[in-house]
């Protein structure tokens, strides 16, 4: 809770505040996906692949550039955090802070998910989502957030004082991609980002602008389906707060496990090309 002000308020406070809010970035000339050209090759696939994330735990899986991802909640209600990489450069990863920027506080249903600089593009274009009807509550409160960092041990130090926890989301990615790639911890650890949080309910409050979760709507058989717009790694955490009705660093709520599937079209959406890199040319006025 912020401490009350201190200083006195202007004159024209009132007509301060009433100005009205300006769009950051206006999406008007952004190229959008055609949702259509995907959406008419999901009545015909091929599962070829099919992950189990355990319960407090992480998981790696490869998704070829034109595959379906399919993020599934298979029993109970389950949080997950995902992190997503170039297949072949770790380098360039998801960046939920521009894609939030161009998307909202939460994605949904023909969104893309863009990665950081200086490559910034669509690297996955989500295609399909079973909570979509869900929208915005009378809390604020929405689905699939790319406003939270992802629960981790340094700050769950730093307000719990209790020791170590080691199964927060960032240590379960740390370790999934550590084992993947062969890496150090201590040398995995910097690649794992912020977080899309896959079927999380979250918003701020209105009053303290405070970041809030609350029990997800999730429910056996839901998912979040997207398509691969370039080689991709997956990385996802089964998060430790299971449905995040309650707190998110925990080894008494309940857990489920996440299921991951990757699914081959039989042909390429009419008019697709794998997105190239931006083309700023990274001379920065010099």
């Amino acid at each position: 809770m912020k401490p009350n002000p201190i200083t006195a308020a202007p004159m024209d406070a009132a007509a301060r505040k009433s100005i009205k809010p300006v769009i950051c970035y206006p999406t008007d000339t952004l190229p959008r996906p055609d949702l259509s050209a995907y959406r008419a090759l999901r009545d015909d696939m091929e599962l070829i692949e099919t992950v189990i994330i355990p319960p407090r735990d992480a998981a790696t899986w490869e998704v070829p550039a034109s595959h379906f991802c399919r993020l599934v909640c298979p029993e109970g209600p389950q949080v997950g955090d995902l992190n997503l990489f170039n297949l072949n450069n770790l380098n360039e990863r998801f960046y939920s802070g521009k894609t939030r920027a161009l998307n909202g506080t939460h994605v949904g249903l023909g969104d893309q998910l863009f990665s950081n600089f200086p490559y910034m593009r669509p690297i996955a274009t989500i295609t399909h989502d079973t909570l979509d009807w869900y929208g915005f509550d009378e809390f604020g409160g929405s689905v699939h957030d790319v406003i939270g960092t992802r629960c981790d041990p340094y700050t769950h130090n730093l307000l719990s004082h209790d020791g170590q926890y080691h199964h927060c989301c960032h240590s379960n990615l740390t370790r999934a991609l550590a084992k993947k790639t062969g890496l150090s911890p201590e040398l995995a650890e910097p690649h794992v980002h912020d977080v899309l949080n896959l079927f999380m309910c979250t918003g701020f409050t209105r009053d303290t602008g405070q970041y809030f979760m609350k029990a997800s709507p999730v429910r056996r058989g839901d998912y979040l389906e997207f398509f691969a717009e370039i080689d991709l790694l997956g990385c996802m955490s089964a998060c430790p707060g299971g449905d995040c009705s309650s707190e998110h660093s925990s080894d008494t709520a309940a857990c489920f496990p996440l299921a991951v599937e990757i699914y081959k079209p039989k042909r390429l959406p009419q008019g697709w090309q794998a997105p190239p890199v931006n083309g700023y040319d990274r001379s920065h006025g010099f």
